[in-house]
């Protein structure tokens, strides 16, 4: 049995509200934060910036990474239907892919979501290095 991506997603408007409307494809990524509006305000008071702790966004400019997770994505899904052989990995990590890929689970089953959280760390971890400048623009190089 193998782990597929939701094939559909409940469709939000503009205000990221349902529309009722069912939707035959993946969801992108999208913050969808629900942070009620104040009751009333002070003048003058500032507006909170989320910035997740990493110094990048300002007032004038919010940090928004969900264009680079829908990118991963796209490079995960691409890997994902490449044949065994193709995968890059070690052969530890090739066993383990292949059990999540094609075991027939006879009760609880992995999530999609679980399994694409791993093979992600997989990808980045074991792919991307090897893939000179396209997996390089995903990896964060450390020099201390």
């Amino acid at each position: 049995m193998r782990c597929d991506y939701p094939q559909r997603h409940w469709e939000l408007d503009g205000d990221d509200l349902p529309t009722n409307k069912i939707l035959d494809r993946r969801r992108p990524a999208k913050h969808i934060l629900p942070i009620p509006k104040p009751k009333r305000t002070r003048t003058g008071q500032q507006e909170l910036v989320l910035d997740e702790g990493k110094g990048v966004s300002t007032e004038d400019q919010q940090y928004d990474p969900t264009a680079l997770i829908n990118e991963v994505r796209r490079r995960i899904d691409r890997w994902r239907e490449l044949p065994a052989s193709q995968w890059r990995v070690t052969p530890e990590t090739a066993r383990l892919l292949g059990h999540w890929r094609h075991y027939q689970f006879s009760d609880i089953r992995p999530f999609f979501c679980q399994v694409e959280a791993v093979e992600t760390l997989i990808w980045l971890a074991e792919v991307a290095p090897g893939l000179g400048r396209e997996g390089r623009i995903f990896l964060v190089i450390r020099t201390e």
